[in-house]
């Protein structure tokens, strides 16, 4: 495990060391604070943050390491200077790299020339370190994985598709309910698909999100409209109509059923404010685990 570039790259063991590592590290804080103690980690940001920056900003000191936060301003990755040149010379500076970035050609291609770690933090195509979170999430709050259902509604973006690597490799069920069109990546899917089966789970994509959700154990959603996708924000509120998380989705899902969003949230589009704020929402336990997956992470490949 030299990159975390996909949840597909990893093995399920190396998913579940990681889920164990995070009960560690949530359960005994003081136990890890030197852990990292004399790293520095370089944050290479194209996209604006809250979570992610913060969450491994604040991670990596309480590691005892250092961050470095270069912004689009600091560095114009493949225009003021190419990949190649940036991966080589940070690697003579930093002991890991996150990028988060359009392109996800921009993420291979930085570990690709970089000799140090590189870390996925969200690319166009994939978001790993979301999607851990949210298996982690799940598993502290069911207690289990295999054999759950995860019901998405919404946009089949990179979270989606994360989604369905992570929920292929722990033997969990995923339905999809996202409009023609908005369907997510198709060899991301056949993928999914195919490691699902192997794994004794199933995923189903639709256009229906009641039948999505019935039976569900989980139910996630995120925005109709992600950043550089602004132009498209009218048509994109017409064609998620009735894709809105609301009393009525939960409803229909399984007892106890979990509400989870990567954020941020767009109350009242695809998520009713009151199911953001009910008692079935672990939406702000979610981003908090961000902080403590991504630890974990940071300890299995810099330490």
């Amino acid at each position: 495990m030299k990159d975390l570039i996909s949840v597909k790259d990893l093995s399920v063991e190396q998913i579940q060391e990681l889920l164990k590592l995070t009960d560690e590290i949530k359960r005994d804080k003081t136990r890890f604070t030197a852990a990292l103690s004399g790293k520095t980690l370089a944050l290479i940001f194209q996209k604006p943050s809250n979570r992610t920056r913060v969450s491994f900003e604040v991670g990596m000191y309480q590691l005892g390491g250092y961050s470095i936060y270069l912004g689009p301003n600091e560095i114009s990755l493949g225009v003021r200077e190419s990949i190649s040149d940036v991966a080589k010379t940070l690697s003579r500076y930093v002991d890991g790299i996150v990028l988060r970035t359009f392109e996800h050609k921009n993420v291979t291609d930085l570990a690709k020339f970089a000799s140090v770690p590189v870390i996925n933090g969200l690319s166009d195509l994939t978001h790993p370190c979301q999607a851990l979170a949210d298996i982690y999430t799940i598993r502290e709050k069911k207690e289990n994985l295999k054999g759950m259902t995860l019901a998405y509604i919404g946009d089949g973006n990179n979270v989606c598709n994360s989604l369905l690597y992570a929920c292929a490799k722990v033997g969990m069920n995923m339905n999809i309910a996202a409009p023609k069109g908005y369907e997510p990546d198709k060899h991301v899917l056949d993928e999914a698909k195919r490691m699902a089966q192997s794994g004794g789970s199933e995923i189903n994509l639709s256009g229906k999100p009641r039948e999505a959700v019935r039976g569900a154990d989980v139910i996630y959603t995120d925005v109709w409209t992600s950043m550089g996708q602004e132009k498209e924000a009218k048509a994109r509120k017409k064609a998620f109509k009735g894709f809105q998380v609301n009393k009525t989705l939960v409803n229909l899902a399984g007892k106890g059923v979990l509400v989870m969003h990567c954020l941020p949230a767009h109350r009242g589009e695809e998520i009713a404010d009151d199911i953001m704020e009910s008692k079935n929402s672990v939406i702000f336990d979610q981003a908090e685990n961000r902080m403590h997956v991504q630890k974990a992470i940071l300890i299995k490949l810099l330490s």
